[in-house]
């Protein structure tokens, strides 16, 4: 009988050492590698070739293929029922893809993905796998979030052997499986959950639905900092890496596409969490900009670039004076170590010195600003609160702000414009390079070029 091999890897980075060491050369990181027991190879296997740390592996008899000759239609795509989800993974469900949802517990990845299969069972054959739950748990759920359960195939199963048989059998459309921590393979000598056992059974279920065509959605758990728990390897695997965000005390969910092979990344689709289980919101500009009727120094309204729409969303400021030494910098939705560099510049390019105060930033309705179209935003808004004087409602603002203090353009500024005066928005201070030939009915567009002119512009 062959010997089982073993291999170490990164937690981090997904990189494979032949044997343990203390910190990763790849990404530098300590004590992260984790023991991997490779499967021993069978009796009689065809001669396969591996492609790298993904655990792939192919025969050799296949061919090549000239490029021009790849067929470049279109590949069909499968709604979801979602049209959020949709805009998030790219236009919908492609068949023979790999979609990873991860999500903190309590997030609604079960009840998302719940939804989604009992409407698609509707016209499609869908393989619910649950390692969870129970069945009957499932049905109640079902049943509480009034879904059509007719049609959806379940199974409570953690074996990816007795799962791939089952999916061999009926060949559906759509497999999801709750969870992927919860598979195991009978090869790999590990408890569910481990490196090991995530790495290879992913793999595996991977390989089934490219070589069926089936859509494969998966569900991963988060570590306590947010990152994917199990390799990073497993990102390198499936095709579109998806987040749903949203805290305890919210009601709205975010999913935004980390990784996505068929779409753009960092798109971002927005549901509310009701009694019926998820709803989409088709304006998510509308309930980010739930303001009050009288405005308060340091809040400002900026257009944020989502994939490929823009959003509207408030910032607010807090600038008082500090009792400590070394005054405070807390930004919530945004860089902190950007909004320390965006104070440098307000003191050396526009007269206003912070040194002495403490700062606090928040971005309304838990959104995370990825983007640096928000530096202009923040420090008027910085300014608004420092000076305790109100900015007008019908203001909005954005723009990337240089370290010399030069106003620098953004991606998609007319959208942005367009999108601000569709809400009713009067007025607009952005970058000159941004400013359109004609402003839109109703609105006056200020085109300014450094810090110093925006703040004259107030």
């Amino acid at each position: 009988m062959a010997k089982a091999k073993s291999a170490f890897v990164c937690t981090e980075c997904g990189a494979e050492y032949p044997k343990w060491q203390g910190q990763c050369s790849s990404c530098k990181e300590w004590n992260t590698l984790s023991e991997v027991r490779l499967a021993a190879p069978r009796p009689g296997a065809a001669p396969s070739v591996s492609t790298g740390r993904s655990g792939y592996s192919g025969t050799l008899t296949r061919k090549v293929v000239d490029l021009g000759q790849v067929d470049l239609s279109e590949v069909p795509r499968m709604s979801s029922t979602f049209g959020e989800f949709d805009r998030v993974l790219g236009g919908g469900l492609v068949p023979g893809s790999a979609v990873l949802l991860g999500g903190h517990p309590g997030a609604g990845k079960s009840t998302l993905l719940l939804q989604t299969a009992c409407k698609l069972a509707q016209s499609q054959a869908v393989i619910y796998v649950t390692g969870e739950e129970s069945l009957s748990q499932v049905a109640m759920r079902a049943h509480r979030l009034q879904l059509p359960t007719q049609g959806l195939k379940m199974l409570a199963e953690t074996s990816i052997e007795t799962v791939l048989a089952v999916a061999e059998r009926e060949k559906p459309d759509v497999l999801v499986i709750d969870s992927i921590q919860t598979m195991h393979l009978e090869d790999i000598a590990s408890a569910p959950g481990g490196v090991a056992q995530v790495r290879e059974s992913a793999a595996a279920l991977t390989r089934f639905a490219k070589q069926s065509n089936t859509v494969l959605l998966l569900v991963g758990h988060v570590t306590k900092d947010g990152s994917l728990a199990g390799p990073k390897v497993l990102e390198h695997m499936i095709d579109a890496s998806l987040l749903l965000e949203g805290g305890s005390d919210s009601r709205f969910r975010t999913l935004r596409g980390q990784k996505n092979r068929f779409g753009a990344v960092n798109e971002l689709g927005v549901f509310a969490m009701l009694e019926q289980g998820l709803k989409e919101v088709k304006n998510p500009s509308a309930i980010f900009l739930s303001r009050n009727e009288e405005q308060a120094p340091g809040s400002l309204v900026m257009v944020v670039w989502e994939g490929t729409r823009p959003i509207l969303v408030e910032v607010q400021a807090l600038v008082d004076e500090s009792a400590l030494g070394n005054p405070r910098r807390v930004a919530v939705g945004l860089d902190h170590n950007r909004l320390a560099m965006l104070l440098a510049v307000l003191n050396r390019h526009g007269g206003l010195f912070t040194g002495d105060q403490d700062v606090f930033l928040n971005v309304v309705g838990g959104v995370k600003v990825l983007e640096t179209s928000a530096d202009l935003a923040v420090l008027l808004a910085v300014v608004s609160s420092l000076q305790n004087r109100a900015l007008p409602r019908e203001l909005v603002v954005f723009g990337e702000v240089g370290l010399s203090g030069e106003i620098r353009p953004v991606p998609s500024g007319q959208e942005r414009i367009a999108e601000a005066a569709k809400h009713g928005f009067t007025r607009a201070i952005v970058p000159r390079a941004n400013a359109p030939k004609k402003s839109p009915k109703g609105m006056t567009v200020t085109p300014v070029d450094k810090l110093s002119d925006a703040l004259d512009a107030l």
